[in-house]
C-alpha cells in the first residue's frame, strides 16, 4: 500500500494550467487584436491615398468618400485642399481593440 504524506502535489498541474489559461488566452486575444489594427489601418491608408486621387482627378468627392467606407467599412473621410494638393484624411475605429485609427493622403491638385 502506498502512503501518501503531507506535501503530495497531485493536482498541482491542473490548478497552475487553470491560473495560466487566462492569461493565455488573454495575449493570444490581444496580439490578434492589434494584427487586426495593423491591417485596417494598412487598408485605411490606401483607400485615403485612392480617394486623395480621384478628388485630384475632378472626380466627385462623394465618389471618393466612397471608395473609403468600401475599402474599410464604417470609416469616414474629409478632404482639405493645401494649396495645390488636395488632401483627403480618413478615420475609422479599430475592430476588437478600442483604439482610433487615422490616415491623410495628399495628391498634387489637376494631378495625371
Amino acid at each position: 500500500m502506498i502512503r501518501r504524506g503531507f506535501g503530495d502535489d497531485r493536482g498541482s498541474v491542473v490548478a497552475e494550467f487553470a491560473v495560466a489559461l487566462p492569461a493565455v488566452a488573454l495575449v493570444l486575444l490581444l496580439g490578434a487584436g492589434s494584427l487586426g489594427a495593423c491591417a485596417r489601418q494598412v487598408r485605411l491608408q490606401d483607400a485615403a491615398a485612392d480617394a486623395a486621387r480621384l478628388i485630384a482627378r475632378d472626380d466627385a468627392e462623394v465618389r471618393a468618400w466612397a471608395v473609403v467606407e468600401y475599402a474599410v467599412p464604417g470609416a469616414s473621410a474629409v478632404t482639405e485642399r493645401r494649396g495645390d494638393l488636395v488632401c483627403v484624411t480618413a478615420s475609422a475605429s479599430a475592430s476588437v481593440l478600442p483604439v482610433a485609427l487615422s490616415a491623410t493622403s495628399c495628391a498634387l491638385d489637376g494631378g495625371l
